[in-house]
C-alpha cells in the first residue's frame, strides 16, 4: 500500500481515543462486534493533495485496498450497527464509487443511498459551497454519496429524531402524525461555508462539516454507551460531532499533522483548549 508505515500511537481525550497509525493495522488489533458507528470518508482516489498518502491509485488496486478496509470494518461492526461511507467520484472516473459499492456486496447490505449536496442553486441565487472545475466538457461537482450499510439491511432508524419539521403544518392533523417532524428523505443539504483559504480547512483538502456526521449518527441513533469509529479521521469532525452528542469517540489517522489538528479541536469541544490558532500556521507538530 502507499500509506508510509509508522508506529501506532494511541492518546484518550475526555472519553475519546485518537489514534495516529495506519487504519488497517489499528483495526486489525481491535475486538470484533465493538463499534456501533462508523461515518468515514476515506480518500477518494481523485488525486487530492493528502500529505502522507498518494491518492492517485490504479482504479481497480484502489477498490481491493477499499475491500479489505471495509472487511475489518464490518467484522468490528456489531449486528445492529451502521457503516456510513462517504465518497465521491471526479469527472474523469465518475464510476468509481459505484464501482466500489458493488464490490462491497459481499460485504454488507446497502440500506440507503443518500446524496449529500454540498451546493445549490435556486432559481438565480446559489447555496453553499463547492470547488468549481475549469473545463468545457464538465459541469462542477455540487454532491458526494453517503453508502449506509448494514449487516443485514434491517436496522431500525430514528427517522424522525433527524428528520425535519413540516412546512404546512396542516399536514400534522390530516395525516395524524404525533409529532411536528418528518423524515427528511435520501437528499441532505448540509452547504459548506465559502472557504477562502486552505487554513480554513485546517489544512486537510478533504474535510466535511460536523453537521454531516451528526445527521449520520441521529439517524442511527445513540446513547451514552454508542462507540463511533471513523478510521480516516482527519482533522477530528467525526468526533467533535460524537462529543457534541456525547457518543464515545474512536478515530485513527495516518497522518501526525491531522491528528494534532483533531487533538486540539477535541480539547476545545471539551474547553480544554482556547483556540485553534496554532493549528493554522502550517507548521508540523511533532
Amino acid at each position: 500500500m502507499t500509506q508510509e508505515k509508522v508506529r501506532a500511537r494511541r492518546e484518550a481525550i475526555g472519553r475519546h481515543a485518537l489514534i495516529r497509525g495506519d487504519a488497517m493495522n489499528v483495526m486489525r488489533r481491535m475486538e470484533s462486534a465493538s463499534v456501533d458507528i462508523v461515518v468515514t470518508s476515506p480518500p477518494y482516489n481523485i488525486g487530492i493533495a493528502y500529505r502522507t498518502y498518494k491518492d492517485s491509485l490504479a482504479e481497480q488496486d484502489y477498490i481491493g485496498w477499499m475491500q479489505t478496509v471495509c472487511a475489518q470494518i464490518a467484522r468490528l461492526l456489531k449486528p445492529g450497527g451502521s457503516f456510513f461511507l462517504n465518497v465521491a467520484g471526479s469527472s474523469s472516473q465518475p464510476w468509481l464509487p459505484f464501482e466500489l459499492i458493488t464490490r462491497l456486496r459481499d460485504l454488507f447490505v446497502l440500506q440507503n443511498h443518500i446524496v449529500w449536496i454540498k451546493s445549490v442553486s435556486i432559481e438565480e441565487k446559489t447555496y453553499g459551497h463547492f470547488k468549481p472545475v475549469n473545463s468545457t466538457r464538465f459541469i462542477n461537482h455540487n454532491h458526494e454519496h453517503i453508502f449506509h450499510l448494514t449487516h443485514k439491511g434491517d436496522v431500525r432508524l430514528q427517522r424522525l429524531a433527524a428528520g425535519v419539521p413540516f412546512t404546512d403544518k396542516t399536514n400534522i392533523s390530516r395525516r395524524r402524525h404525533a409529532v411536528d417532524r418528518r423524515c427528511r428523505g435520501n437528499t441532505w443539504f448540509i452547504p459548506y461555508e465559502t472557504v477562502r483559504h486552505k487554513r480554513e480547512k485546517f489544512l486537510h483538502p478533504g474535510t466535511f462539516p460536523v453537521a454531516l456526521p451528526t445527521a449520520c449518527m441521529t439517524l442511527h441513533g445513540f446513547d451514552e454507551n454508542t462507540v463511533l469509529l471513523d478510521p480516516f479521521m482527519g482533522t477530528g469532525t467525526s468526533l467533535v460531532a460524537a462529543q457534541e452528542l456525547g457518543v464515545r469517540g474512536v478515530g485513527i489517522d495516518i497522518d501526525t499533522r491531522y491528528v494534532a489538528v483533531a487533538r486540539r479541536r477535541l480539547r476545545r469541544s471539551l474547553d480544554e483548549e482556547p483556540d485553534l490558532e496554532g493549528d493554522l500556521d502550517g507548521s508540523p507538530y511533532e
